[in-house]
């Protein structure tokens, strides 16, 4: 069993669900980390239940490369699987188990290259950065990575995010931003509801809108960046819905969550702007007939899109070890774009299809795990030149 496996079985064997704590997991890595003589920081979140963790080994210069990866995986709630998500089991030329996909496959591919990288010495650094909370909004990274420039860390030069590419190299990938909606209605008698306010027929307006905006934009000719994304457009959705008391009764509360997600180089502020503006009208609508009448709209993540570089340093050295020279973008996110925008180089690449990420028996085929061996392996190699 090599190396890599034996950490995938055991980052998967922590249950680091978005919701719990990833603290137990942090611990492992840790103690890995200073049993092979290489010290790590740890950055907590407010309250202290969880934290990303970053680590340098090689020479203290600038110029190195950063394997990023999360620790957290989404729930397996009402999944049905076959196999005990939180252990790997080997079946079918395959890895199941929650995570080996998405993305503690890449965090034991990351985690095996330190003793490589000790045993071969190194002209250039590599770092690990690990965060949490990506699955509910890549809210880990950026705290993580600006307190690697803040304390001193050595700038590296190179990101390479390891969710899963089938280790192609993914230059640019959408962002997003999104609210939680609470439309606040006024109870009366169905056969009076022009008396009352329906929270769920004004939500229903909002939801239209969403769906109107869509095809209006879809309709559009996308730029240059936009028409590389599947699809090519910035698109609105909305994944829930809740709200009412019985049928006779116009609605007095509806919660539901409108997220966008952007193709780079539409302004995150100006999408903002039309979705609280559109907020603002119907609530007006609303209070026109009960003051009491409301809409709260709270924002619950932001993410920046990864925008493609031109030839930068980590498209340069992620096509070098993969071989592969074809364009790749995708429509998820992924923590690329908040390294970018903070100045490092950064690509996408890892091992696993996507397709696999959050379904129940998810799992890595065994070829493309070893083919994130053998990427590890060689830069690992490129460094010690």
């Amino acid at each position: 069993m090599s190396a890599a496996k034996e950490l995938m079985d055991k980052l998967i064997s922590f249950p680091t669900v978005s919701r719990d704590s990833n603290l137990a997991l942090v611990d492992f890595v840790e103690s890995y980390l200073s049993g092979l003589g290489v010290d790590s920081v740890r950055v907590p979140n407010a309250d202290g239940t969880k934290a990303a963790l970053y680590a340098h080994v090689g020479p203290m210069v600038d110029g190195g490369v950063v394997l990023s990866g999360h620790t957290d995986v989404v729930p397996v709630d009402g999944q049905d699987w076959d196999t005990d998500p939180f252990t790997v089991t080997e079946k079918d030329g395959k890895y199941f188990g929650r995570g080996t996909c998405d993305m503690k496959g890449f965090d034991a591919l990351a985690l095996s290259a330190v003793p490589l990288a000790l045993t071969r010495g190194l002209s250039r650094p590599l770092q690990i950065a690990l965060s949490y909370d990506e699955e509910i909004g890549c809210l880990g990274a950026p705290p993580m990575i600006d307190h690697m420039v803040a304390h001193g860390m050595p700038r590296a030069d190179t990101v390479i995010v390891g969710e899963p590419s089938m280790m192609q190299v993914v230059t640019g990938h959408k962002g997003g931003i999104g609210w939680d909606m609470h439309f606040k209605g006024f109870e009366v008698h169905s056969s009076l509801a022009y008396q009352g306010v329906s929270a769920v027929m004004m939500a229903a307006k909002m939801i239209e809108w969403c769906n109107q905006v869509n095809a209006e934009t879809a309709a559009a000719t996308p730029s240059d960046i936009a028409a590389a994304f599947d699809p090519p457009y910035t698109g609105l959705h909305v994944g829930t819905i809740s709200g009412g008391t019985a049928n006779n009764i116009t609605a007095k509360d509806c919660y539901f969550n409108v997220n966008i997600r952007l193709v780079p180089g539409d302004d995150v502020r100006v999408w903002e702007a039309r979705v609280l503006a559109k907020v603002a009208q119907l609530e007006a609508e609303m209070k026109e007939v009960r003051p009491e009448a409301g809409i709260d709209a709270v924002q619950n993540f932001e993410l920046t899109g990864l925008v493609p570089e031109n030839m930068g340093r980590a498209e340069e050295l992620a096509r070098k070890l993969t071989g592969d020279n074809a364009t790749h973008v995708v429509s998820y996110g992924t923590e690329a774009g908040q390294f970018q925008e903070r100045g490092y180089s950064a690509v996408v690449c890892g091992p696993g299809d996507i397709a696999q990420a959050h379904q129940p028996n998810e799992f890595i085929t065994i070829d493309q795990f070893r083919q994130g061996e053998a990427f590890i392996a060689r830069l690992v190699d490129t460094l010690a030149q």
